[in-house]
């Protein structure tokens, strides 16, 4: 028992930083928009400081399991990667630390907002739909059960 119990708390450490967003720069923003073989890769975008974002990152997370086949979920934190521990603590509080997240890492987060959406006026939250035929679309604020049916494949 006292070797499992060891075992779990040496765990702890790694697991945290399996949850820690990792960096996204201006020239991996392509491949995150790249259009997925199948089905929809949305990206959520929040922030710290964000008051509908958990809620919105929960409601993706508990549509991208109903259907775990068709809908590939990032989040995509606007804040800088250098707040890891901060971000990755949100995250886990949100209870969706399972979900791959990237954090910026550039000195003009606009150019990667910019980048990743043209349109976007830089609001939170933001969801980006990149469809499998290549079709893209953004919704801006927090998830209603009408907008969330419109990502589901």
């Amino acid at each position: 028992m006292r070797r499992t119990l060891l075992a779990l708390l040496l765990a702890l450490p790694l697991a945290a930083q399996a949850a820690a967003p990792s960096a996204l720069k201006a020239e991996d923003v392509p491949s995150l928009l790249k259009p997925p073989a199948h089905g929809v890769r949305v990206l959520a975008l929040w922030s710290l400081d964000c008051a509908y974002c958990e809620s919105n990152l929960q409601a993706l997370l508990k549509l991208q399991r109903a259907h775990p086949r068709e809908i590939e979920l990032i989040a995509v934190a606007t804040d800088s990667v250098a707040q890891q521990d901060a971000l990755a603590q949100r995250l886990h509080a949100a209870g969706v630390d399972a979900l791959p997240a990237r954090a910026y890492a550039e000195d003009t987060p606009d150019r990667i907002n910019y980048l990743l959406d043209p349109d976007w006026g830089g609001e939170l939250p933001r969801t980006l739909i990149i469809r499998a035929d290549g079709k893209r679309s953004g919704i801006s604020g927090q998830l209603t059960p009408d907008k969330l049916a419109t990502i589901a494949p």
